[in-house]
């Protein structure tokens, strides 16, 4: 199973709208809200390369980008490609 990890902020509807895409999807993801935990604001910057919107979104340690990267590879079909190559 693929590990996703999405940094988020509680009002932010971009991470709204790539959390419900997941759920749509049946994807289980680890959220960290980078609003309340500062230590979780630094990591998602180190692993971003300095990314600094959220949502900031990686599949098992790769940076899928945020939540119009993440739209765009589910209308393409490769969302599903990506989730399919790493349960095999």
């Amino acid at each position: 199973m693929t590990n996703v990890e999405i940094y988020t902020k509680d009002y932010c509807p971009y991470c709204k709208s790539a959390k419900a895409l997941l759920n749509r999807r049946g994807i289980k993801f680890t959220e960290y809200d980078v609003l309340v935990d500062a230590e979780k604001y630094e990591e998602m910057l180190r692993r971003s390369k300095g990314g600094r919107t959220v949502p900031q979104i990686f599949f098992d340690d790769v940076l899928i980008g945020g939540s119009d990267d993440l739209h765009s590879l589910d209308r393409s079909g490769q969302l599903a490609i990506l989730l399919a190559e790493a349960a095999a």
